[in-house]
């Protein structure tokens, strides 16, 4: 690995950390600015103090416990070497770890006939990695070795911190936005009591309510697509083989099967999106304002266009072969 490659690493990973603190900076912002705007609709400056406490409950417990919530929510459970799969998996992890020059992560399966995987934590040192049973089931060896080395990168530049984070507070975005509704919904009736300022406190309520899932999308947005490029590329160099990434892309995109248990609070963490593939009316659309880059992009960064083209050629044969 070239020490330019490695300077790189270690610039993109202080950029994460500092990514990380502006991101709980400004959340911590937007949380207590909504207590303000509360205090001054009840008349009650305790909501205030309530928000400063829970702005920092919020971002300690994304710190130290956003790891085991994405794990639980996904319904990944340790890998089990008895069983054949994920004794390969395992020793897969293990084997890239060293050439990574990283502590092995915790090791999960998510029983799944869907195919992903995503890494979580928030340093390298306290990481986990988990693969559904169906991606197990599916790729071959040079293939499962090029997402493990994938999600190796993520912790490697520190992505993991950035995502997991998120999780938290992509959720903490939803539950305002609904406590933001009830309360624009409720105090119709006391905005003639109010006056204007009353009125113009349940009209951003309103406001927020309804554009707090695009919110939580582009904050998502804004740690996802780059990471995911950059992962691609240092996974490929981890294991010297870009095909085997790239094929294992391809097989993904084509299963295109949604997951059993996901929410948009963890999507981003995924190698794809947790959600299967959109119908062709809105897939312009949702490529706009998805997490993941477009498989083929990420396919001919790895390998370039023409490579691009004779490979999704082949996978399309094998396809049309397995499903008849």
């Amino acid at each position: 690995m070239s020490q330019a490659y490695e300077k790189n690493m270690y610039s993109q990973a202080r950029k994460n950390i500092r990514r990380t603190w502006l991101i709980v900076f400004f959340f911590s912002f937007v949380v207590v600015g909504i207590g303000y705007i509360c205090a001054v609709y009840f008349n009650n400056i305790s909501i205030v103090l309530a928000a400063v406490v829970g702005a920092l409950f919020s971002n300690v417990s994304s710190y130290f416990f956003s790891e085991k919530i994405a794990l639980a929510s996904s319904g990944a459970r340790p890998a089990n070497p008895k069983v054949p799969a994920e004794l390969q998996l395992i020793r897969s992890v293990e084997n890239m770890s060293i050439t990574a020059g990283i502590p092995k992560p915790g090791i999960y399966v998510i029983d799944d006939s869907a195919m992903n995987a995503f890494a979580t934590g928030r340093n390298p040192k306290n990481a986990s990695v988990a693969f559904t049973s169906g991606i197990l089931r599916v790729l071959n060896k040079n293939e499962l070795e090029g997402v493990v080395a994938h999600e190796l990168s993520h912790i490697k530049n520190r992505d993991i911190l950035v995502g997991t984070i998120v999780v938290i507070m992509v959720g903490f975005v939803a539950l305002v936005a609904d406590l933001f509704m009830r309360m624009g919904v409720n105090g119709r009736s006391r905005s003639s009591e109010g006056g204007p300022a009353a009125g113009i406190i349940i009209f951003v309520a309103i406001l927020f309510a309804v554009l707090s899932p695009l919110i939580g999308r582009l904050i998502q947005f804004a740690v996802t697509r780059k990471r995911e490029f950059l992962a691609d590329a240092s996974g490929a160099l981890l294991t010297r083989y870009p095909e085997g990434l790239a094929s294992a892309l391809v097989k993904i995109n084509n299963n295109g099967q949604p997951m059993k248990r996901t929410s948009q609070a963890t999507s981003h963490l995924f190698i794809s999106n947790p959600f299967g593939k959109k119908g062709s009316i809105g897939s312009t659309i949702s490529n706009l304002f998805s997490t993941h880059p477009p498989m083929e992009k990420r396919v001919e960064a790895l390998l370039g266009e023409q490579m691009k083209n004779d490979l999704l050629g082949i996978d399309e044969r094998e396809k049309e072969l397995i499903e008849k």
